[in-house]
């Protein structure tokens, strides 16, 4: 049998990685060591070049429909893994068949849920993952995909501004359709919940989180904040004419929860009385946009919400609310944002991302600033965080093996 690799952007470094041998006796020398979530399937990570993937063996029709179901979500903008390919054809030395393999691009600076715990993250910190779960639970379900098995366990967090985002890593038991039924919506309600609260009670039994967190309430918050979210995005909302200004109103709320409005469907009644109006197409990212927009970063929507906020500020503080915003949002990047970022040193690049790093320097200074009753200066408190903080935060970046001729300037 011939192996065959199916992939968007084929790299010949995959034919290198011993295909004839199951993934749980592939050697330390071709692995990563990375945290690896709860899963069905063996799974492993390698390094190709300058990129880290994720290969889990699993049966060729799953695997090829996961891998196309992922890039449907990947063309949506849908916060999921990325698919690189399948591989099948598989055959052991001994002429055994081995079974085919997906491969997916591991996603920069996230964990899976259990790495977090196991790294001392608190029991108040659950809700937050349980709100990033719900955002994208909402957000599949707003572009027509049932999950089907939506879980902790199947999801990587990224941190956003003392928040997480959440990305699907397994489409397994996904569907993608044109518009999903209630049934649909509360049946991966469902089983969200039923898994949710199952890996509360894992993390408790392991000792990674304290038994004072009630995994019954914790639970609840998955259907609640899904119907309160899904309730803002989509329900109609009738009003009197004379109160036209609840349009902005609903359009401004939806902006402060990161979303877009990009169709709004408005009705009159018989004798234009009253009006109804109803979003048809929301979409997430209304900071994240709008920051690319002046900047051209591209970042996590909390993230950007933060960034912006700084911006504003800089503004206010050089007397500059009348410029242009492009030519004020210019000056903030090179006067601010980008020489933050260039005090790290190289080796601690590793630790968190730009935006990220530039969020945590903001809390660090707030809190200098309480201890010092008075405002201290940003470069002063990245400075401080730098030497005090950051070197003793966990890599949460996965870096390329040094070139040759990086090693050479080593030695």
């Amino acid at each position: 049998m011939a192996l065959q690799i199916v992939a968007t952007r084929p790299d010949p470094a995959v034919l290198t990685l011993p295909w004839d041998v199951p993934l749980e006796e592939w050697r330390d020398e071709v692995l990563v060591a990375l945290p690896r979530g709860i899963s069905r399937h063996v799974v492993r990570f390698v390094r190709l070049g300058e990129h880290v993937y994720a290969v889990k063996e699993t049966r060729e029709q799953i695997a090829l429909g996961e891998y196309r179901l992922l890039r449907d979500l990947r063309r949506l903008g849908l916060p999921a893994v990325e698919p690189h390919g399948v591989v099948t054809g598989r055959v052991g030395k001994d002429g055994e068949e081995i079974e085919p393999a997906l491969i997916t691009r591991h996603l920069a600076y996230s964990q899976p849920y259990r790495a977090l715990f196991s790294r001392g993250l608190r029991a108040d910190s659950v809700p937050k993952l349980v709100d990033a779960l719900v955002v994208l639970l909402t957000r599949l379900h707003l572009s027509g995909f049932y999950w089907g098995d939506c879980s902790l366990s199947n999801t990587l967090f990224r941190r956003a501004a003392g928040d997480f985002v959440a990305y699907l890593v397994d489409a397994e038991t996904g569907e993608l359709h044109e518009q999903l039924s209630n049934g649909q919506r509360e049946y991966d309600i469902e089983i969200a919940t039923s898994n949710v609260f199952a890996e509360i009670l894992d993390l408790q039994a392991g000792g990674m989180l304290g038994e004072s967190l009630d995994a019954h309430e914790t639970i609840a918050m998955v259907s609640d904040q899904y119907t309160a979210l899904w309730e803002e995005l989509t329900a109609p909302e009738v009003f009197e004419t004379g109160q036209l200004w609840r349009i902005e109103q609903r359009i401004r709320r939806l902006n402060e929860l990161g979303f877009d409005v990009d169709e709004l469907d408005i009705v009159t009644d018989w004798d234009g009385a009253t009006v109804r109006i109803q979003p048809k197409v929301v979409d997430a990212g209304h900071h994240r946009r709008r920051l690319q927009g002046l900047t051209g970063l591209d970042v996590e929507d909390n993230q950007a919400r933060r960034l912006l906020g700084d911006l504003s500020a800089f503004a206010a503080a050089n007397d500059l609310p009348g410029e242009d915003a492009p030519v004020v949002a210019h000056r903030w990047l090179t006067q601010i944002f980008e020489p933050i970022v260039e005090l790290v040193p190289a080796d601690l690049h590793g630790k968190l991302e730009p935006a990220e790093l530039f969020h945590e320097i903001l809390e660090h200074r707030w809190y200098l600033s309480e201890q010092a009753g008075e405002e201290v200066d940003i470069f002063a408190a990245a400075e401080d965080y730098v030497s005090s903080v950051l070197e003793h935060h966990p890599d949460t970046l996965v870096t390329p093996p040094p070139s040759p001729d990086e090693e050479g300037l080593a030695r």
